[in-house]
């Protein structure tokens, strides 16, 4: 399959997955729903790896580097990201997130040589535009998270939603040459994943209140935590490494941030009611850029 296709592939498997969350996430609170998702995707790569004998074609080294895109973009981004929330509220940090393509295309040309031009750069900045206007002006002012109306620790979190952003660009470039190799991309993701879990274990077993459970695991938040591990971080991130086997770095990350546009329908499905102006302009700034980056 073409690697285009994988990462909108994975943009929709994070969509789905981000839509089923919600409940999971403000039951448990952010960081033991992550914990428990991490979990359960730990295992399922573990028994998947185990099953095709993906677990062979690691080296001591490709363990080490896979280990450190694991911290890097799994705990660091993803725990800069909650705290960024915290501060700003899930629009406002949504969209410093999206900046990660941006981040991924400018450390691609200068640590890959690789480039964009002609429709290639207008369709990729036609998408992460779009993407931003989703996002910032997707919603309605009744729509709003009680977060949004928090002024406090600005700067901080500005700073926090970067850094999300940048430990995700660095996470998946560091990965291009090693996804060149024969290296299998579940057992790949396996190693990320269990470097995350046990950092993010690590962080509960110190006493630290943030990473608590708010509320105890039920059957029904436990099964949502499943299919959101399955979703976002089985295949999401299996699908991403295998596209980097096949393409720019810079245009695999571009491509799978589509999510925050893709989640657009599906709320509208969900909750019968069409989403506000700033949805339909930036999902129809988002196709244009994804047809003209994929007709290339």
């Amino acid at each position: 399959m073409p690697f285009e296709y994988l990462a909108l592939l994975a943009a929709t498997c994070w969509a789905f997955g981000s839509l089923l969350s919600a409940r999971a996430a403000t039951h448990l609170g952010a960081f033991a729903f992550t914990r428990y998702r991490m979990l359960v995707a730990m295992l399922l790569l573990w028994a998947l790896a185990l099953y095709n004998g993906g677990w062979q074609s690691l080296s001591s080294s490709s363990i080490m580097l896979l280990t450190l895109s694991g911290a890097i973009g799994i705990f660091i981004g993803d725990t800069a990201l909650f705290a960024a929330m915290n501060r700003l509220g899930p629009r406002r940090a949504g969209v410093l997130f999206a900046t990660h393509a941006l981040f991924s295309v400018l450390l691609a040309y200068f640590w890959l040589g690789e480039t964009l031009w002609g429709l290639t750069l207008v369709g990729s900045s036609l998408l992460l535009s779009g993407v931003m206007i989703a996002i910032l002006f997707g919603k309605r002012q009744a729509e709003q998270h009680q977060w949004e109306s928090q002024q406090t620790g600005l700067v901080t979190g500005v700073a926090l939603g970067l850094l999300a952003a940048l430990c995700q660009a660095v996470s998946t470039l560091m990965l291009k040459p090693l996804m060149l190799t024969d290296i299998d991309a579940i057992a790949a993701s396996a190693v990320r994943m269990s470097t995350g879990f046990v950092l993010h274990l690590l962080i509960f077993l110190l006493g630290f209140k943030v990473a608590r459970s708010y509320l105890p695991l039920t059957g029904s938040v436990l099964l949502m935590v499943i299919i959101n591990a399955t979703l976002s971080m089985v295949l999401g991130m299996t699908f991403i490494l295998q596209a980097l086997k096949h393409g720019d770095a810079g245009m695999v990350a571009m491509l799978s941030s589509v999510s925050p546009v893709l989640v657009l329908p599906m709320l509208w499905l969900v909750y019968k009611r069409s989403p506000a102006w700033g949805a339909w302009v930036g999902a129809l700034l988002t196709v244009l850029g994804t047809v003209l980056i994929i007709r290339q």
